[in-house]
This record gives C-alpha cells, sequence and structure tokens, in this order.
C-alpha cells in the first residue's frame, strides 16, 4: 500500500491507497509548529487505529499547498515507510496537459484532482474543490486543465461573518429547511449552505456559457462538499477520495519498478 497525504490550509488529510482504491481516509488539524517526529506519532496512531500495518505500506506521495509543512511531513512519511516520499510538484510527471499562464504555479492538489477526474469522468468536467478555499477547476474535452475560479471557502466565510459581528452568534452546518431563516441561527444557516450552492450552480452556469457548451460531469470533493452539494440545482457526483486517485496515477507514472536507495540497507 501507499501512504498518501495531501496537506492544506485547515486539515491534513492521509489514508492508504492499496493501487486501485483508498482504503481509508483521517484528517488531522494543520499545525505549523508541530515536527516530523509529532505528525509521524499521530499518523501511527490512527494507522493503528484503522488495523493498517506499517510493514504493508511501501511508500508514500505527498500533495501540499503549505510549502512550510512539506518536508516536514515529508520526514514523517520517510520515518514510517524508509523511503524518501514522491512530492507532487514541478518535475514530476502528471499527464496533465496545463493551460494556465504558468503551469507550475498550479497547486498540486488541483493537479491530483484533475488527473483523478480525467481518469475516472466524462469529459469535458467541472471539478468542486471544497475546502479551506471553494475551487472549480475545468477540464476540456481532451483532459487538458484550462484554469479555475477561486473564492473564500464555506468555514472561511462563516468564521469571517461570526467572527466581524457582534450580534451572530457562532455555529456548525445543519440542514437548512428553507431560504428564509426565521431566527438568527437559520438565516445564517440559510445563507451559508444555501448561498453556497447557489454559487456553485451559478458559476458552473457561467463556465459553461464560456466553453459554448455544457459539461458532461460535475464532480466534487473536499472537506465541505458533502454539506454542500445536495442543495445544488445540478447533478453533482461527490467523491472524496479523487485527490489521492489522481496523486496514485501520478505516482504510478514516476514511481514504477522503482528500487529505492534505502531498500538495500
Amino acid at each position: 500500500m501507499i501512504l498518501m497525504i495531501d496537506i492544506g490550509n485547515t486539515n491534513v488529510t492521509f489514508g492508504c491507497h492499496d493501487g486501485t482504491r483508498t482504503r481509508f481516509t483521517a484528517r488531522m488539524a494543520t499545525d505549523r509548529t508541530r515536527t516530523a517526529d509529532q505528525y509521524g506519532a499521530e499518523m501511527l496512531q490512527i494507522l493503528s487505529l484503522n488495523r493498517t500495518n506499517i510493514n504493508d505500506i511501501g511508500d508514500a506521495a505527498i500533495s501540499s499547498v503549505v510549502p512550510e509543512l512539506t518536508e516536514v511531513l515529508a520526514r514523517a512519511a520517510k520515518k514510517i515507510t524508509k523511503k524518501e516520499p514522491l512530492v507532487v510538484g514541478p518535475g514530476v510527471k502528471c499527464g496533465l496537459n496545463i493551460k494556465i499562464d504558468n503551469p507550475a504555479q498550479l497547486g498540486a492538489d488541483l493537479v491530483c484532482s484533475a488527473v483523478g477526474a480525467a481518469e475516472k469522468y466524462p469529459l469535458p468536467c467541472l471539478i468542486l474543490d471544497l475546502g479551506t478555499a471553494t475551487k472549480i477547476s475545468v477540464l476540456d474535452a481532451d483532459g487538458a486543465f484550462l484554469g479555475c475560479s477561486i473564492s473564500p471557502g464555506v468555514v472561511i466565510s462563516m468564521r469571517a461573518l461570526t467572527s466581524g459581528t457582534s450580534l451572530l452568534p457562532s455555529l456548525y452546518f445543519d440542514r437548512p429547511q428553507t431560504a428564509i431563516g426565521t431566527n438568527t441561527v437559520k438565516s445564517m444557516q440559510a445563507g451559508i449552505v444555501l448561498g453556497s450552492a447557489a454559487m456553485l450552480d451559478g458559476m458552473c452556469a457561467k463556465i459553461e456559457k464560456e466553453l459554448g457548451r455544457s459539461v458532461s460531469s460535475v464532480v466534487a470533493t473536499g472537506g465541505v462538499a458533502e454539506r454542500i452539494i445536495p442543495y445544488c440545482d445540478r447533478e453533482i457526483i461527490h467523491d472524496p477520495d479523487l485527490i489521492f486517485d489522481g496523486m496514485m496515477s501520478i505516482y504510478k507514472r514516476n514511481r514504477t519498478n522503482r528500487k529505492d536507495k534505502h531498500d538495500d540497507q
């Protein structure tokens, strides 16, 4: 199995992929003050909770949008696998035709999700990544990455709303019954959940208008996707393992028949 680690601004998501599917996923809080030993110890505990034998983990791959933690998690992964992990980034073969102004600037998470979507779903395709930021990526009919939109994520918006106003309470997601809230909490939940869903529907429609055609599939991933997409009007596929599936494809492109320099030690 391969240890997969996706380092985001809010959470570090990791799990094990057997080459066909993700066996399990778990989340740790992103903490820039933690050491490799601390992250490694927590991952070992979670692996044990999921009844995963570390001797069955042969290598690791990392996607990161937090540069100061990339090396930290790489060292943690190396302590577990005894091998240098594959870090998705410039110079790594991904098989994705990136048509933005500077392809090297495309985040590793967007690269992985695009590779996964291009292999799994009909094209053209829109990828909704609902995490710290809300990102909508566009793949054309040939699987080329055309670009994306980025807006504040649902959790960021909620925190900004509650922290910047004295009378609005903190709340967590709930299922809003109507768009017209009858008290403060219901009104906020309607605005945050239904408003986010409406934004996704609207942005997808605008992107299709720019493309001059309807897309064949829309897929959503990310930590809050399952709480928002049920309220969207259009059909959206929820794929929580999309980034890991793409990362596994990239891993196979770069590490097939790999013999690590540590194997003989």
